[in-house]
Formats: structure tokens, sequence, C-alpha cells
């Protein structure tokens, strides 16, 4: 993305559609001016540019060309550099219709600005300064946010938690390297500072802290992502319900003809605030059936990328080879075995069920009677989360570029804390310590390449 600061960039910021009010935004240098081309207020005599910041003004947007009205609207304005960009803003609250947000942006575009690029109201605000680059990714992750603990998570990033924790431990970073320097520049002079052994502790707290940040990375990842899990099973043995249970409504199709579902199904659900993408997936089984077979496949190929497995079997039909054969396949992954139909009579002991899948959790449910199904939640949060999530963390690395920054500063000390112990001159742990600061420059963007900011903001949706 090829940012030009001295020019003027506009978009429609609110999602397509019909509503009740659509946001159109102008940032930079130009955007008072257009606002005086475009913009016409009750008062006749009123121009933006001559109004307060933060005001809000009632009129008309009309096309200077045709002096034809366009849309009754609010338009908003915020001078530099108190605003999200950290330059003159003007906002344009029009009718919620696409036509007439279309047909105001043209007018805009005509009268002196060019349509934002994806995230650039973003990274202008990165390069004014008014956010580092980790609360600048925090908005998408606001956006995206799937539950109200990744949406407390993503705030807490975008609010400084994260680059607090960074800038604590660049710090810490940084009286050291003073103090290897003044060193290095003075060996004939009695450096007051740290002795020997205080500065090994103080490496290795970097060390203990890095250390602490990408274990969180894990969680960071089912909170953002959320955890894939995938219903598997022969046909006819509840896995729709099972899903529709999850869902509190009746998302998948139930029948007692098998092969009903022919290809899957995905919904995300909040357990306990973490998102779980639940997957409804077609029976396997050996079919004739073209489209099933397609359904089966998927089933199988999604069987293997998941984070947990629930496979379902059913008690009045009994244990059968299509079950074994499924089990199989899937033995080796996290799972959970779930016995359904508890309400109907076993064809099999329940010894002999629980015998021939010892090797995981196994659950007595009744998905009619809605029994078992409380335990088949939480069994689902101690398998696979099992002292993984700290429910209460704000600092938690959600991102993977971040992760890969910390991991490149912790190598970086620990080379650090390999040449002190071994009496390496102090040249060589300011190298090492230099790199573990820049790879932690490179989370809040102090030391980000260009390129980098450019992918970074190419993700993010186009008026914001």
């Amino acid at each position: 993305m090829d940012i030009l600061k001295e020019d003027t960039i506009a978009a429609i910021t609110t999602p397509f559609g019909t509503g009740g009010t659509g946001k159109i935004r102008i940032s930079g240098p130009g955007a008072f001016q257009i606002g005086d081309k475009i913009f016409k207020s009750i008062n006749k005599n009123k121009k933006i540019s001559e109004q307060k910041t933060y005001t809000a003004h009632y009129g008309y947007i009309y096309d200077p060309e045709t002096a034809k009205e366009v849309d009754e609207v609010i338009a908003i304005m915020m001078r530099k550099p108190h605003s999200f960009t950290g330059e003159d803003v003007l906002e344009i609250d029009c009718h919620g219709g696409m036509t007439p947000l279309r047909a105001v942006l043209d007018i805009v575009l005509a009268n002196g600005g060019r349509i934002a690029e994806p995230g650039e109201f973003s990274q202008r605000a990165f390069l004014n300064g008014r956010l580092d680059l980790a609360q600048a990714e925090a908005i998408i992750d606001i956006i995206n946010s799937k539950t109200e603990k990744s949406l407390d998570l993503a705030l807490n990033q975008l609010n400084g938690k994260l680059s607090t924790k960074i800038d604590q431990i660049k710090e810490n970073a940084v009286e050291l390297l003073a103090h290897l320097e003044a060193a290095i520049d003075y060996p004939e002079d009695e450096i007051a500072g740290f002795s020997a052994a205080e500065l090994g502790d103080k490496f290795l707290q970097i060390k203990l802290e890095l250390e602490k940040l990408i274990s969180s990375s894990q969680q960071g990842k089912i909170y953002k992502e959320g955890l894939k899990t995938v219903i598997v099973g022969k046909p006819n043995v509840g896995k729709s319900s099972l899903l529709n249970y999850f869902l509190e409504e009746k998302r998948a199709i139930v029948t007692d003809i098998p092969g009903t579902t022919r290809d899957v199904i995905e919904e995300y659900v909040n357990l306990k605030g973490i998102p779980l993408k639940i997957i409804d997936t077609a029976g396997i089984r050996e079919t004739a059936d073209e489209v099933e077979k397609i359904g089966v496949e998927r089933t199988r190929n999604l069987a293997e990328k998941a984070d947990l497995i629930l496979f379902m079997v059913d008690l009045n039909q009994g244990i059968t080879t299509e079950d074994r054969e499924i089990y199989q396949l899937i033995k080796d992954k996290p799972v959970i075995v779930i016995a359904n139909k508890t309400d109907l009579e076993f064809k099999n002991t329940r010894q002999e069920i629980l015998t021939e899948f010892r090797d995981h959790p196994l659950l007595w449910i009744s998905l009619l009677k809605e029994e078992g199904l409380i335990e088949l939640k939480d069994s689902i949060l101690s398998e696979i989360l099992a002292e993984k999530i700290d429910l209460d963390s704000e600092t938690i690395i959600t991102k993977t570029r971040h992760k890969d920054a910390l991991k490149s500063a912790l190598s970086a000390i620990e080379k650090v804390i390999v040449s002190h112990e071994t009496g390496m001159p102090y040249d060589f742990l300011t190298i090492d310590l230099k790199d573990c600061l820049n790879s932690l420059g490179k989370i809040t963007g102090e030391t980000v390449a260009d390129d980098i900011l450019d992918r970074i903001f190419s993700e993010f949706c186009l008026g914001k």
C-alpha cells in the first residue's frame, strides 16, 4: 500500500445492505474543503471548514455541477490530531441504502477525494502515531470476535495491554544494553550498575517473560479462531440433532433416513467464552450415491484436521463394523466418544462399550431426553482446554506474527545468556540483545518493514 499522506481518502465504512443510516468517512488535508464544496447546511452560509471540532451539522449533500440534492445528512467534523487517523476527518451520516451512499461517495471522489484502500484509515492512524501496530491489528480482531471473551482480549490489545507488556520488557533490555555499552566504552572505569550475578538474573527474567507470552499463544489461537470440533459417526446416530442442541435451533435437517446430511454444516457456538466451530458431517458409510460419496470424503478430510472429534455411536443399534472402522480412522486424534440414545434398549452392555473405546473419554447421553448434555459440554472443555486457558488473563498472544517475533526475541536472549555464562566479551552480548529488541519492536511497529505493514493492513476491510 503506497500511502500519500498529502492526499485525501474516502470510503463507505458501514456494511453493504439496507439500514437506517450509513456512513462515509473522509480523511486527509482536503477533507473540510471537500465538505465546503458538497455540503449545504440548513443555515445556507455555514461552511464546514469554519466550524469547531467535534461538532455535527444537519443539511444536504448536493452535486456542485448540477446543484442537485442527493441526500439529507448529518456531517460530523474532527480536526487533527484528535481524530482516529490523526488527520482532519469528515464523516457523513447518510440514509442507509446503498444507492444514496454510492451517490454521495461518487460526489466526494469527484471533488478531491480518492477511494481508500483496505485498512488505509487504520494505517494512517498508525503512521500518525495514534496507535502502535499491535493496537491497530486489534481493530480487525474486534470486528471478527466471536465471543465476549475474544472481544475482551481484542479490546485489551487495542487499549495497549500487550504494547505495555512489550514496552516493559524492552525497557529492561535497554537498561541492560546501556550498562553493557558503558562498560565497553569505558573499560578502565568502574561502571556503577549490576554485578555479574545480577546481570544473569535480569537476562533470565526477560527470558521467562518472553516464554510466558509465547505459551499464551495457544490460548490466543483458541479465543481468536475457535476449536474446530467435528461430529462424526455412521448415518442416523444423532449427529445433526447434536448440532441443533448446541445451536439451540433446528439448523440441520433431522430424519430417520440414513444419508440425510450430505454436506458439512459449520456454525460457531459460545462455550463458556470459547468459540467452538461445530461441524456436522455426512455419516461415514459405503454408498453408491455420488453426492453422498463427496460428503463422506469431506468428512474424512475434516476429521483429519480437527482439533476435537465428537464420535457418536447408537446404543440401540449397538457397536457395528462401521463404528469400528470409523474409530480406527480417528483414534489417534483428540476424541470424545458419545454413546447416544440411553433412553432406549442397549444392544451392548455398558462394560462392552467402555472396553471398546477405553482409550478415550466416553459420555452417555440421550438427545431425545436431553440427558448428559451438560456433562458433554464440560467434557469438551476439559479434554482440549485442560490447564491451557486462563480465562482471567489479559495479555494473551492472538497473532502468529506476534508469536514469531517473540520466538525470535527469545532465541536472541538465550544467546545472550549463553554468552554471559561462558564469559564472552560484552560485545557479543550487545549484538544479541539488540536483536532481541529489534524483534520486540516488530510487534509494536517500531522496526517492522514496509512490506509487512502493507500485508497487515491489506487484511482489513474497506473503510477501516
